[in-house]
């Protein structure tokens, strides 16, 4: 499958494969967790799980990759990520959570990109934007691939989610 550019003076289009791209967005999280926050991600499954996707935070990416990249998270996990970032007590962490979810959000896109050789050159990002609550739903315009990788951050499911349109 092909990811279409919405625009024509855009060069192609890269070329997804499920195999090569589900690595490099998992390298992706983990590193940006590491290098931002100190922290080691560990697989996490979670089956059977309550969802805890109280968090949301989305950046779109534009031009050879057509998307969203997603990451979801409970309200304890976006504070520790603010707290690790602020270097402050997670208690004290307010609507501050919700710049760093936006920001680690960005990153893992940036990295991911990045390392898509020069199909990434060709890619542009939008600014974040993070949904707090669990009573809404998204619907992509058009149809296309998605690939879906589950961490576990501090005790807490972590998703990030690569939603591509064709």
């Amino acid at each position: 499958m092909t990811i279409h550019s919405l625009s024509q003076n855009t060069p192609p289009a890269a070329e997804f494969d499920r195999g090569i791209w589900t690595p490099i967005l998992e390298l992706s999280t983990r590193e940006v967790f590491e290098i931002m926050l100190g922290s080691r991600l560990h697989a996490h499954e979670s089956a059977g799980e309550p969802d805890k996707r109280e968090f949301t935070a989305l950046v779109g990416l534009a031009g050879s990759i057509c998307g969203v990249l997603c990451l979801r998270c409970s309200d304890a996990a976006a504070r520790n990520m603010a707290a690790k970032m602020l270097g402050m007590p997670a208690e004290e962490v307010g609507s501050d959570s919700w710049d760093a979810l936006g920001e680690i959000a960005n990153m893992i896109a940036g990295n991911f990109k990045a390392k898509l050789s020069s199909a990434g050159d060709r890619c542009m990002l939008s600014v974040p934007t993070v949904i707090v609550g669990t009573d809404y739903a998204t619907h992509s315009l058009s149809g296309g691939e998605a690939i879906e990788v589950v961490f576990g951050f501090e005790g807490q499911p972590l998703w990030v989610t690569l939603e591509l349109h064709e």
